[in-house]
């Protein structure tokens, strides 16, 4: 090669003159300026041959799932490589060049979940109807009395106020149910049920009164010695909650009451449970947290199983719809009475997007349009007719019985006017079920928080509603989040409600400073960190500490310190005597 002939020229040049000298006759000490002369040459030299050898480049990095190639280094194992995941980018983040191996934006986050899982659902489906088979009310309440006094009840309760939590609630018991082998009970007040002038109560379940009635007719006290007693459990209480801790299969009270459960969260908490029997109980209905791609429309498929609009709101829906077809798309637009340009223009392009993703050829598809802020409908509604027929809801001019005020016991709270809009709340409703008869997708925008409980449950209800029973096809709704730049100056980390659909993706890996995004988004929102791009913020870090649950940065849950927590803590039982007998 041609570096190392100059190498070998170069210190043959050095040794003869260094040979010459100890030949002569006179041998004298080399002096101090040839010794840095010697040094200076072979430093010339070992320069010249690096910079005529070829360097290898290191290896590009690839991380499981992914197609980005980069030359970062590989993570210490302090971070597991399955937490730092890496996506194709779908926009160029400005000043983010050097960290996008270690951040995602939101729409490449999205592009795990797809479409809903039609198999898990149907499969989920399936299992609710089985459920309530052997289960329900029908069936239970005709068991002889021996049978019956071991029967065992889940109580679900609400109030009558935000209507996304308080279904929550219902759903949460509902789910219970099934996890438990036990008959669902919906709390009633004042023998009415919650927001019973508006939506009607599945047939398979019970009353409390009714319950106590078949206690007291079959003698389950006299004959079998069994009280009629609640257990009650408030998941809103971290340091009280038996959620992680106990086997609620082997529970003996007749019902239990499981409070506090205002969103999704609740109930996938028993994916964590460190009894392996109830872990396998709610995976059965909810899938691994992991495999977000793959989860079934859990709550969806419950809402169908459990509620349905009442007599007066499913009139309104109808007379909205003027008896034209199914809308093809929903927009939810929260915006707490504020009116934003660029929300508007983010949600606009999301509607496009869910037009190309689901491949609509109809000329002028029919758009849905749900919002809590009166002016903002008519600006969007404006834009929308260019290229849509758009479908709304105006209460002012509708004059069914519902808007009348016969029967209508929901009060418009002042302090509550900005957070659930300016009409009526009755309108709440009929917005909730018309929405959810979108066909192919739901967009979910908002003035801060995206994804809320409400939008949750409209495009699970309507994901529900658009699977046949027998789908052989991949389902093609689709659930988006529209995200306007400045809502993600920060990345995801503003999206901090508790139940909220992109609160599990708000930690690390969300990238700052993203430009304006379209995300597909889980219908199922997750309840822990265990998928691919999902990072915790501080604030849930330290939330979780009170459930005992050490959470790292990158959301893996510490097994052994959960564990090591629930033996060490004092097991609460908090009951309630429903009957003196």
């Amino acid at each position: 090669m041609e570096s190392d002939s100059a190498w070998s020229s170069g210190l043959s040049w050095i040794l003869s003159g260094t040979m010459m000298r100890s030949t002569a006759p006179r041998r004298r000490p080399l002096s101090v300026l040839g010794l840095l002369l010697c040094c200076i040459i072979l430093t010339f030299y070992t320069l010249l041959l690096l910079s005529l050898t070829a360097i290898v480049p290191s290896p590009e990095l690839s991380f499981p799932g992914t197609s980005l190639k980069t030359s970062f280094p590989v993570p210490s194992q302090e971070i597991p490589p399955d937490d730092v995941q890496i996506a194709n980018s779908t926009a160029e983040i400005p000043g983010r060049k050097m960290q996008r191996a270690l951040c995602a934006t939101v729409e490449e986050m999205g592009e795990a979940f797809g479409h809903v899982s039609w198999k898990e659902s149907l499969r989920v489906r399936r299992l609710i109807r089985d459920h309530f088979a052997l289960h329900g009310a029908s069936r239970v309440r005709e068991l002889p009395p021996e049978q019956f006094c071991k029967q065992g009840f889940v109580m679900g309760k609400a109030s009558q106020a935000g209507f996304g939590n308080e279904v929550y609630k219902i759903l949460t018991a509902a789910a219970l149910s099934i996890m438990l082998n036990r008959s669902l009970i919906i709390g009633q007040t004042r023998g009415k049920y919650p927001f019973q002038n508006y939506i009607s109560y599945t047939d398979h379940s019970f009353t409390l009164d009714e319950v106590k009635h078949l206690w007291r007719k079959n003698d389950c006290v006299g004959e079998y010695g069994k009280h009629l007693v609640m257990r009650t459990d408030d998941f809103e209480k971290p340091t009280e909650t038996n959620v992680l801790c106990s086997n609620w299969r082997k529970w003996k009270q007749p019902i239990i009451w499981f409070k506090g459960t205002t969103d999704a969260v609740a109930a996938q908490f028993f994916l964590k449970n460190i009894h392996s029997q109830m872990r396998k109980a709610a995976s059965t209905l909810f899938g691994k947290p992991g495999y977000l791609q793959s989860r079934p429309n859990t709550f969806g498929e419950l809402m169908r199983a459990v509620i349905s609009p009442s007599e007066n709101v499913q009139r309104a829906v109808n007379w909205t719809l003027r008896g034209g077809p199914d809308p093809h798309i929903t927009l939810h637009m929260r915006m707490l009475m504020n009116k934003s340009p660029k929300a508007v223009k983010s949600a606009l392009r999301c509607i496009q997007k869910s037009l190309f993703t689901n491949h609509l050829q109809v000329p002028r598809p029919r758009v849905v349009l749900v919002s809590d802020t009166p002016s903002l409908i008519k600006e969007i509604t404006t834009k929308l007719k260019g290229f849509s027929e758009v479908v709304h809801f105006d209460y002012n001019l509708f004059n069914g019985k519902i808007s009348k005020g016969k029967g209508n016991d929901l009060r418009q709270s002042e302090l509550r006017a900005k957070d659930w809009g300016s009409a009526p709340r009755w309108v709440a409703f009929v917005d909730f079920f018309l929405a959810s008869q979108a066909k192919h997708a739901v967009v979910s925008g908002a003035q801060r928080r995206v994804g809320t409980t409400y939008a949750q449950l409209i495009a699970a209800l309507a994901a529900a509603n658009q699977l046949g029973e027998n789908d052989t096809t991949t389902s093609k709704f689709s659930f988006f989040s529209s995200f306007q730049s400045n809502l993600l100056r920060d990345g995801l980390r503003n999206q901090v409600g508790w139940g909220h659909a992109w609160n599990r993706f708000a930690g690390p890996l969300s990238c700052p400073s993203q430009p304006n995004q379209c995300a597909l988004t889980p219908v199922l929102a997750p309840a822990w960190w265990d998928g691919n791009l999902q990072s915790p913020i501080p604030r849930d870090i330290r939330r979780l500490e009170q459930y005992g649950v050490k959470l790292s940065s990158f959301g893996m849950v510490d097994e052994k310190r959960l564990h090591s927590f629930c033996k060490s803590r004092k097991t609460i039982v908090k009951t309630i005597q429903v009957t003196q007998e």
